[in-house]
């Protein structure tokens, strides 16, 4: 019944594994940016706060496959970005791979930096006040004060914008990244006489990983939960 998994040509662990390397790859770029982002949100600077609004509301509300496409063909295509060695025999493959998390950062990060924000506000001002009081500078409250207790406050929701980038990973497909959605679609025209199979193959793959990620942030949220 499931014939076609043994085909050589059908390499279903290293397109799970791709997916998973772009998920990780673009979490943590996403986390970065989007604790960078959050700053410029909540900074007292008024051109930076402009940035940031301005940044998030255009890339939160631009669809994703646009975004992916644009890195492919605006930044790669017209510009001549490229992120990978020329000389490299797998140059196209890398460069692809690498353009799609710049994209999934780009978009994700825009969650992050909101959700991070949320967390900012459960933050006590008296806090803030107090620490500028004794002389801290608006970063030093920023790092040592307000934003561990955001992150804390906020793992359940950056759990699901990480569970979510996990299943956008499948719209790198559109630039050619061998992940998991490129290859169902390319099982998809080849095994005509067996689709509700495949298609029944790459969910339960996708619930076997997202359902004990989902379990384990949920477990670590709580674990973090800060107690007011």
């Amino acid at each position: 019944m499931f014939d076609f998994l043994s085909n050589p040509d059908y390499d279903l662990v290293g397109a799970f594994w791709k997916t998973i390397q772009l998920t990780f790859f673009s979490a943590i770029g996403s986390l970065i940016w989007g604790t960078v982002l959050v700053g410029m949100r909540v900074s007292p600077v008024p051109i930076m706060r402009g940035f940031a609004t301005v940044y998030i509301n255009i890339f939160r509300n631009t669809p994703l496959t646009v975004i992916i496409v644009f890195t492919s063909l605006g930044l790669s295509s017209t510009l001549g970005i490229n992120l990978a060695n020329p000389d490299s025999p797998t140059s196209l493959d890398d460069n692809a791979f690498r353009l799609a998390i710049l994209g999934f950062i780009v978009y994700t990060s825009t969650f992050v930096c909101e959700s991070l924000r949320s967390g900012i506000n459960t933050v006590p001002v008296g806090q803030a006040e107090a620490a500028r009081a004794l002389g801290l500078s608006f970063l030093q409250v920023l790092r040592m004060i307000v934003l561990p207790q955001a992150f804390r406050a906020v793992i359940a929701p950056l759990a699901n914008v990480l569970i979510a980038l996990l299943k956008n990973t499948t719209v790198a497909s559109v630039i050619s990244v061998a992940e998991a959605a490129a290859l169902m679609s390319t099982m998809v025209e080849n095994e005509s006489d067996s689709l509700f199979l495949v298609f029944l193959v790459f969910a339960a793959v996708f619930v076997a990983i997202v359902l004990p990620l989902g379990l384990l942030l949920g477990w670590v949220a709580k674990k973090a939960e800060v107690k007011r």
